[in-house]
């Protein structure tokens, strides 16, 4: 049977093709402001490839748009389990000389490495599943470890917790990434960390502290309660 095998040439054209497939992807997003209004004819004219190349790499527009969020959903992937790892004293001990959340920089860094092509997927104009992919990444990657000595009477709001959570910081990301990336990776993740811990008020200089036992208390009495009438 004949069998074609690629070449480094080969290998290295289809990355060349590929990159400049996904810039042009990125770049028709930000100039039409929709990436539903992106056609394939768009994007093979930027990259300065034709409409049949475009197709030997891509089913469609949506099929780009999932491989490059596939890939960097393994990459992200790899290192919030990185992060997953860190220790709540070691945490603690960043938080106490404003130092950011161990292998946090990287995260940041990596957006910063590939924004050129992934921040207009996260954008207004871009694909709304993508930052519920990652939130949801975030999740599954954290959950066990998050629970990990955690207090028995705080599981009944851990749920909503962790979701509060992911929120705030994936959308403290997008924010971050949507208005250029001002700030540099190390002072963000030094702001994204200390920002887990803000008490309400902190920002007003009037701190106020919640009894998290007790509110668990309160919130399970209240569920108890209303099960009972039903």
């Amino acid at each position: 049977m004949d069998q074609t095998i690629s070449t480094p040439r080969q290998d290295r054209r289809t990355t060349r093709t590929r990159k400049a497939l996904r810039e042009a992807l990125a770049a028709e997003v930000t100039a039409t402001g929709d990436l539903s209004q992106v056609t394939v004819t768009a994007v093979a004219d930027r990259a300065g490839v034709t409409r049949r190349t475009f197709y030997s790499h891509y089913r469609d527009i949506p099929d780009l748009v999932a491989c490059i969020e596939a890939e960097a959903m393994v990459d992200l992937g790899n290192l919030v389990r990185e992060i997953a790892e860190v220790t709540l004293p070691d945490l603690e001990e960043a938080i106490d000389h404003f130092e950011p959340c161990p292998r946090s920089i990287e995260v940041l860094e990596y957006f910063q490495d590939e924004g050129r092509h992934l921040v207009p997927l996260l954008g207004d104009g871009g694909d709304p599943a993508f930052v519920e992919k990652i939130k949801a990444m975030v999740r599954e990657v954290v959950m066990a470890r998050a629970l990990h000595g955690f207090s028995a009477l705080a599981l009944h709001i851990f749920d909503y917790y962790l979701t509060f959570v992911i929120s705030a910081e994936v959308g403290v990301l997008v924010r971050w990434l949507s208005t250029g990336m001002v700030e540099s990776p190390e002072i963000m993740a030094r702001m994204m960390t200390a920002l887990m811990f803000v008490r309400p008020g902190d920002l007003y200089g009037r701190p106020i502290d919640f009894d998290i036992p007790s509110l668990a208390k309160q919130a399970m009495a209240f569920q108890k309660e209303h099960d009972d009438v039903c």
